[in-house]
């Protein structure tokens, strides 16, 4: 399914081809920082797909407690999230559904990581497979 997806204030565009039904939450400390929320909502991208159609995000390198690197892109303008990926050569970019015109035709999450730090007041998504860490 192609999406079409944008930062807040439109400076930045982007499209790619994602499978609906693989939305994906990940309750880490890193997302709930990033999002200043209590999780973030995603979905993947293969890279071959991926365009950006109008501006250039700027990219933060942030370096995880296990040494894993991911860039995450956002707009420099008004801070909206665009995608994280590996740091060199990406196979695929994780997309914040939020930001994509299409989000309410990808399906419900189908999988949770990082459960150990969810929220104890969010209620189970049980339609969703949970690792208490990475899957």
């Amino acid at each position: 399914m192609k999406v079409e997806g944008q930062c807040h204030c439109g400076a930045i565009a982007y499209e790619a081809d994602v499978t609906p039904g693989t939305v994906a939450i990940c309750h880490c400390a890193d997302c709930q920082t990033l999002t200043g929320s209590a999780f973030r909502v995603n979905i993947a991208a293969p890279a071959e797909s991926f365009r950006i159609l109008r501006g250039e995000p700027k990219r933060y390198l942030k370096t995880a407690d296990s040494g894993a690197r991911r860039i995450h892109a956002f707009c420099a303008e008004c801070g909206g999230p665009v995608y994280s990926s590996a740091e060199e050569n990406p196979a695929s970019y994780s997309l914040r559904i939020g930001a994509l015109k299409q989000r309410y035709e990808l399906g419900v999450p189908k999988r949770q990581s990082w459960t150990r730090r969810r929220f104890d007041w969010l209620p189970d998504i049980g339609t969703a497979e949970a690792f208490e860490g990475q899957p």
